[in-house]
């Protein structure tokens, strides 16, 4: 049995005291292959440290994170665009629009997205989207792309079954996270009419914790839970939802 965490930023300070400790308590409930999105320039280094620590379970993505979007944008995305060239990554990400916390740089959050957009294209990789209070100005960003290589998955999804459809008819995934496991969070109902085959399991550890450690650090061990709540969802075996999320986690990342 082999679960998948295709989102989580272990690299990150919370991990600091204990990260060989966590990483091994992942491994050894299942999760072999743990998924890291980039930050912005700051958090290059740490990421491919931890990549480098643990070659056989970490794979790094590059982007710059829409929070992260600020005067020096197109600095940090010239950093993006230069890793790409320089090192193997697994995706572009995670990069998006959030418009939550401050609004102030929308317009260069849309650019950079687009940006990063034509690098996943022209590097054929996926795309890791972070998109808070920003659905609709995502689609619009992707319709600009209609008709290319452009795919991905929405991390963290905790929309409406409505928006869950339009993704999926652009061929994307949806990342099925901690949310999921919250008594009142009304996900599994909007989730539960799609096929298994559109989903992907994450953490964005140490974020968004599930039920039963809600409140605490998350960790990429844990998205054994986010497993367990959707075979309680779909009626199937942990086995199976660790076999066909494994399957499109390895697709979607283009991993054999």
């Amino acid at each position: 049995m082999q679960l998948i965490d295709t989102h989580t930023h272990l690299y990150l300070e919370q991990f600091d005291n204990d990260r060989e400790k966590v990483v091994n308590k992942a491994i050894n409930q299942g999760v072999e292959k743990m998924f890291l999105p980039n930050i912005d320039k700051d958090s290059i280094e740490a990421l491919w440290n931890l990549c480098n620590s643990f070659p056989d379970n970490f794979y790094p993505m590059a982007g710059l994170h829409p929070t992260s979007v600020k005067e020096d944008y197109k600095d940090q995305l010239n950093i993006v665009d230069q890793e790409l060239n320089k090192h193997k990554y697994v995706a572009v990400g995670e990069i998006g629009i959030d418009l939550y916390w401050d609004k102030t740089f929308a317009a260069e959050q849309k650019e950079a997205l687009l940006f990063q957009f034509e690098l996943a294209i022209a590097h054929s990789l996926p795309v890791v989207i972070h998109s808070r209070d920003s659905f609709q100005e995502i689609i619009s960003a992707i319709k600009e792309f209609d008709n290319s290589e452009l795919r991905g998955v929405f991390h963290c999804f905790t929309g409406t079954k409505e928006e869950a459809q339009k993704i999926i008819d652009f061929g994307f995934y949806l990342g099925m996270g901690g949310v999921l496991t919250f008594k009142n969070s009304g996900l599994a109902e909007q989730i539960k009419d799609f096929s298994l085959e559109h989903l992907v399991l994450e953490t964005d550890s140490p974020y968004l914790t599930p039920t039963p450690y809600r409140g605490k650090r998350n960790e990429s061990a844990y998205v054994y839970y986010v497993a367990e709540k959707l075979a309680s969802v779909y009626e199937k075996s942990f086995d199976e939802i660790a076999a066909i999320t494994t399957k499109n986690a390895m697709n979607l990342f283009n991993l054999k």
